[in-house]
Order: C-alpha cells, then structure tokens, then sequence
C-alpha cells in the first residue's frame, strides 16, 4: 500500500467510525464554526495540536508554519498568512485564546542556530529571520553551551518572542486590553512526552502535568 492509498484507507476509517458515530457534532458544524481557542504551531509532522490537546473538529482554529513563528505587525506589500489568519480569528470569530506552540528539535531553529540566517534555502531563511533575535539573546545568555542546549534554548525564546509580536498587532493589543484575549506560550518536549507553559513573570516553562 503506497502513502496516498494509506492516506485514503485512513479516511475511510474516519467516515465509517468517526464521522458517522459524530454526525449531529457535524450537523452542527454545517452552520459555521465557534473555535474559541487558536492554536499557532509548527508545521512538523510529529506535533499536530489536534492529537496533543485530544481536540475535535472545530475546537481549535489552526495555524501551522516553519518554527511556529509570528511576525511584528507590518503593512507593507506581500503575502502575510499568518497575519491574515491571526485577523480572522481575533477579528471574525473572536477567539478568547492564542497558544503560540513550540516544541524540541525543531528544524527550523535547528538550521537557524547552526547556519544563523543565510541564502541557502530562499523562503526559509527568510522566514526565519523572523526568529534572529532569538537566536542573539540565546548565544548571548549561553555563549559556551553546546549546539543541543542552544537550540532548546532557542527553541523556546522564539515562543517568547512570538507572544511579544503578538501584541505588536492592534486587534489583538485591544482584545488583550479589554480582557477579551489571553496569550498563552506552550513547548511541547518531544523526548519525555512533556508540555511545558510559559510563565511571563519569571520567564521559565513548567510542565503543565
């Protein structure tokens, strides 16, 4: 059996058990969605938010990208997913939560701690740079640190960072304001199975368990 046909066998499988043990859910779901919680999260094939939070269809509105990253606010020309998808949650379906989801061996901080931001990969390096500040306070706070501890290290400065870019967009400062909106970093350790919160007044992740 190829990958597609895995792929396909698997849907199968979800329309005889899930789909149909769930169809009022569905009926439900027919009329719009109401997820009250966004979930940004990188676009690795071992972190999916859905499995991780045991969530449903329409529980979380999902955005996957190279490193989990957030961009600052900016107008300028281009092509701005995440800013578009962030708009449409917080503006249209007025979520109540953004989870900004790291986790370890990340490859995207992988290349950008070894390599810091080159040409090689055009769309990913420039992506990436997006994490550079990251990079600099981790080699700065770790200057002697092996390769290993650095990109755990980078890994989840670049939640911080990305929670810190949230609030650089206005719909989101005003919702953070009102009392409307909570941002919430999480890491996700790949190794022990562990998920780890941020915690803004000392700057450390706890495991939630």
């Amino acid at each position: 059996m190829t990958n597609i046909e895995r792929l396909k066998a698997g849907f199968k499988v979800f329309r005889e058990d899930y789909y149909s043990g769930h169809r009022h859910q569905f009926e439900d779901l027919k009329q719009g969605q109401r997820p009250r919680v966004m979930i940004i999260s990188c676009s690795d094939s071992r972190v999916d938010p859905a499995i991780l939070t045991n969530s449903g269809p329409g529980e979380i509105f999902t955005v996957r990208n190279v490193a989990n990253l957030v961009p600052p606010y900016e107008e300028t020309g281009g092509y701005h997913g995440v800013s578009a998808a962030l708009e449409f949650a917080v503006c249209n379906l007025q979520v109540s939560n953004i989870i900004v989801l790291g986790h370890s061996q990340c490859g995207g901080i992988g290349a950008l701690m070894a390599d810091g931001v080159s040409g090689r990969d055009k769309f990913i390096s420039n992506w990436m740079t997006i994490a550079e500040p990251a990079r600099r306070q981790v080699n700065a706070e770790l200057p002697s640190a092996d390769i290993a501890t650095r990109c755990r290290a980078a890994e989840r400065a670049a939640v911080a960072l990305s929670l810190d870019n949230l609030r650089t967009f206005p719909f989101v400062a005003e919702r953070l304001l009102s009392g409307e909106l909570t941002l919430h970093g999480w890491y996700f350790d790949l190794e022990n199975g562990d998920l780890l919160e941020y915690q803004p007044e000392t700057a450390m992740f706890q495991s939630i368990v």
